[in-house]
């Protein structure tokens, strides 16, 4: 007798070997058509695995985040048997799972096009349609690499030869196409209604630019309809705030080839630069860090010592002068050390934090490249608390309230905690890395905040807290971060005098609030849309006479705002006033103030203004100094005005 355990405690009870499909309609039948796969003591199982021991077992349907991975992951395969039917002489390489979708990458001889696309998507729904059956089979490694050999599939072949002898070969099977896979996947391609194919692009082959570039087909696959829509429509939303789209339209920066990766900013985009970071030098000043600067180039010894160079090679640029070689820096830390050491320092000494806005260069790949979201050079708002083991519990949770309020004036109130611990590759003792994990995760419980786990995701020197918060749209991005490192202040040497006066090796925090400071104002331009808070607009009023008869007093409120501290501009331009308004409208500014003959400071002295807010709402007329006053409070309220978007 073979005894199920259910997640709900419950127990069931098979004379003989049962399938997960079994046990699901034993259930009910409404699970039994809704399974896509089991989870059988844990580990993810096709419907088809035949469960013959005492077991804890789990029904796995698209409606269950793994589910969805695996509707995804069986929909990539799709894709590639859709392909075979209609284009015989592709080949099939990889096709993973990716957030939100999957892609597949093809072999072709010609650039498939939108026609292909809108084809092979028919073909997909077409066999879909059918309802096959998916078979899961185990093969010998050799004889599955003949296989694919025989029938042209070099790429396959080659994977499947790169696995070691000794393990199993699953290939799965639906129709006439077969693939490789360790699965699981859905039971049938019935079970795969909801999906779309987005795009193609180029990859290379294994991701090395020295071999064949191949196609890469992109899709999305959702458990609903429903789903599916709202994914579509925010990807609407996103296309319309591309902070590259917007970038132009405003005349924020702009890149060009001779700086690959590098950003020229534009007045109007450096005065939100400058607002961020004058915010954050607040910031560092509040919580006791003491502002640094670091040299950009160190010897290679320096990055050997620290590990980087051994690590991160391959990223960094690197020059030679007079026989020595040097590396631009990718990251501050090293620097920070040197600073360090360059002091006697006591445990009275500790905590000491230093911050810097650090540019740093990393040799990104061109095709990684993506506006100010990804480049080759970049500023971190980039810190480093210096202190003793019992200190790291506090340090963390103070950074974690820092961060929360930091996130919560830029407008984002939605944040995700992870701990990210160590890696398989990583240097330092089990008991550090004990000490640091543990830290990390009391300090988040401490903080009253939910946090989940990440395996093997930290860096190779230390765990880390990610923090990740959510823009207007749904979307996550990965910003801040505090990671615990034992061990590389000691392998530069750093030391500090402790009470019993022996020297003693500090630990070494590193944190960001924001990360990269160009991938933040990309994050706060798409979260706005453009539409700045009055704190942060580059331009937060646009003056606008009617007539010529009102170009002083126009030029004299711009003047009156400016000395106040305002960032105010006026449109001078010999225009009709209707088309003046729709200019500045368009640059999304909180506010437009319409000055004519009425406005004008008559015998009382007294100058007035016609107020319209962002989104075209009518404030009415009112004195300059009432109006100064409102965009006053609304900067150090933080406040939007009218629509965000």
């Amino acid at each position: 007798m073979i005894s199920i355990r259910l997640p709900d405690g419950s127990r069931r009870s098979f004379e003989q070997p049962v399938r997960v499909a079994d046990v699901a309609a034993a259930i009910g039948p409404g699970l039994a058509r809704a399974a896509i796969a089991g989870k059988v003591d844990g580990r993810l199982v096709d419907t088809s695995f035949v469960i013959d021991r005492d077991a804890e077992v789990s029904i796995v349907t698209a409606k269950d985040p793994e589910g969805l991975e695996i509707v995804r992951h069986s929909t990539a395969h799709l894709l590639a048997y859709a392909v075979k039917e209609l284009f015989p002489d592709a080949q099939v390489t990889i096709g993973p799972v990716i957030d939100n979708g999957f892609y597949y990458d093809f072999s072709y001889k010609r650039p498939f096009t939108p026609e292909d696309l809108a084809a092979i998507e028919k073909k997909m729904a077409e066999l879909a349609g059918k309802d096959e059956p998916v078979v899961r089979e185990v093969w010998k490694r050799d004889d599955a690499v003949r296989y694919f050999e025989s029938i042209g599939e070099k790429y396959k072949a080659e994977i499947i030869a790169s696995i070691p002898a000794h393990e199993e070969i699953s290939l799965y099977r639906e129709g006439g196409f077969v693939d490789l896979c360790r699965g699981p996947h859905v039971p049938s391609t019935g079970k795969l209604k909801v999906f779309k194919l987005m795009k193609v692009a180029g990859a290379y082959w294994r991701g090395d630019s020295r071999n064949e570039m191949l196609q890469r087909i992109y899709g999305t696959a959702w458990a609903s309809k429903e789903e599916q829509d709202a994914y579509l429509r925010m990807l609407e939303e996103a296309e319309r705030r591309d902070h590259r789209k917007l970038g132009k339209e405003l005349d924020l920066f702009h890149w060009q080839d001779e700086a690959p990766g590098l950003v020229f900013w534009h007045p109007k985009g450096w005065a939100i630069w400058q607002v961020v970071e004058q915010y954050m030098r607040q910031v560092y000043r509040d919580c006791g860090y003491k502002e640094v600067k670091a040299p950009q180039i160190l010897d290679r010894s320096l990055w050997e010592a620290s590990g980087h160079w051994e690590k991160y090679r391959e990223n960094m640029f690197t020059t030679e002068s007079e026989n020595r070689y040097y590396a631009l820096k990718p990251m501050n830390c090293p620097g920070h050390v040197q600073i360090f050491k360059a002091g006697l320092h006591s445990y009275r000494d500790l905590p000491l934090r230093l911050g810097e806005f650090g540019v740093v260069h990393r040799n990104e790949p061109s095709g990684s490249l993506h506006g100010l979201m990804r480049v080759r050079g970049f500023t971190q708002d980039d810190g480093h608390i210096f202190c003793t083991e019992e200190q790291i519990l506090d340090e963390c949770v103070a950074f974690t309230a820092q961060l929360r309020r930091v996130y919560s004036d830029f407008g984002f109130d939605d944040v995700i905690y992870k701990v990210s611990t160590r890696p398989e590759k990583r240097i330092g003792s089990d008991e550090s890395w004990d000490k640091a994990e543990a830290a990390l995760m009391e300090s988040l419980r401490r903080s009253g905040v939910p946090f989940a786990v990440s395996p093997g995701e930290g860096a190779f020197y230390g765990p880390k807290i990610e923090y990740t918060l959510k823009d207007a749209i749904g979307r996550e991005w990965q910003c801040g971060t505090m990671q615990v490192d034992f061990q590389m202040p000691g392998r530069l040497g750093a030391e500090y005098v402790d009470a019993d006066n022996t020297r003693k090796v500090p630990v070494m925090l590193h944190r960001a609030l924001v990360g990269s400071m160009e991938r933040f104002v990309g994050i706060l331009i798409e979260h706005y849309a453009g539409a700045m808070p009055p704190w942060l607009a580059p331009v937060q009023v646009g003056i606008a006479n009617i007539s010529e008869g009102q170009l002083d007093y126009a030029q004299e409120v711009a003047q009156i705002l400016k000395k106040q501290g305002f960032r105010a501009e006026a449109d001078l331009r010999n225009e009709k006033i209707t088309y003046k308004i729709r200019a500045l409208a368009l640059q999304k500014l909180p506010y437009i103030l319409v000055v004519g003959d009425k406005e004008k400071p008559g015998a009382n002295g007294v100058r007035k203004v016609a107020v319209r807010a962002r989104g075209g709402v009518n404030l009415g007329v009112m004195t300059l100094e009432a109006f100064a006053a409102r965009l006053a409070d609304d900067v150090a309220t933080r406040r939007q005005v009218g629509p965000a978007a």
